[in-house]
């Protein structure tokens, strides 16, 4: 991308990423104010001590949402987790559709449907998909749709652009991550954090923790992650144009 003379994009998530975009390209990240207001409820973590009581979780909430017909979208970080999470809905007898880059000419369709009145989609990594998510007749009134997150990611723009799926245009919207320690995120965030470390000790199976101060530390979690990948791209930059340099005629 440095090879152009001008820059410009747009995205609704790279606030996160504005030192590396002004750093790397010289680039200002400006943040625009949304259209409508966003209402969107952002709950705190649900955090358990094993990937299997968190799954059982994720389901039982979709159960519940499912009753009350609001639409669920459901973000896995992988095609392993979604296909779990999918036999565990099927034992359930819970209709659902799985988006996981496998059907690629019914993505757009599939996505579409997301928002209707008791429609359950599994989707790995999703972003925008190019295609809005319309609410429709009846669900703006019982809470507009749901997005449940299994896992954070190393980068909080991922999880952001889920989060960012529900509450378009001032519709009313609902999200929520479901962790383990036992997700990647998890073991990096046990390492060096002596709170955490207690908390692996004395934390039952079943057991579930939830506190907007664990949300505040799992962020530091990821911010600590970002550094790392920054400080690669940062060097494989540098490395990049010492070749450049020595390659130039003299």
């Amino acid at each position: 991308f440095r090879m152009y003379e001008k820059l410009a994009g747009m995205t609704g998530t790279a606030e996160t990423e504005a030192t590396e975009f002004h750093d790397i390209y010289r680039l200002a990240v400006q943040v625009i104010p949304t259209n409508q207001p966003c209402i969107r409820v952002d709950r705190n973590d649900s955090i358990f001590k094993t990937r299997n009581d968190k799954f059982g979780a994720v389901v039982k909430e979709i159960e519940e949402a499912n009753k009350r017909g609001q639409p669920v979208l459901v973000g896995t970080v992988s095609v392993e987790s979604s296909e779990k999470l999918s036999r565990m809905l099927r034992r359930t007898g819970i209709i659902h559709t799985v988006l996981n880059a496998k059907f690629h000419e019914q993505e757009a369709d599939i996505v579409a449907r997301a928002g209707q009145r008791g429609a359950v989609t599994i989707a790995t990594n999703m972003a925008g998909r190019g295609t809005d998510i319309k609410l429709g007749e009846g669900v703006r009134a019982i809470g507009g749709l749901y997005v449940i997150g299994t896992e954070r990611h190393e980068s909080r723009r991922i999880d952001r652009q889920l989060r960012g799926r529900c509450s378009r245009q001032g519709d009313p919207g609902l999200t929520k991550f479901y962790l383990s320690l036992e997700d990647d995120l998890m073991r990096l965030f046990l390492q060096g954090n002596l709170a955490s470390k207690l908390m692996e000790g004395s934390m039952q199976e079943g057991e579930e923790l939830e506190h907007p101060w664990l949300n505040r530390s799992i962020e530091s979690a990821q911010k600590k992650v970002e550094q790392q990948n920054y400080s690669i791209r940062k060097r494989l930059l540098q490395y990049d144009l010492s070749l450049i340099h020595i390659s130039e005629p003299t």
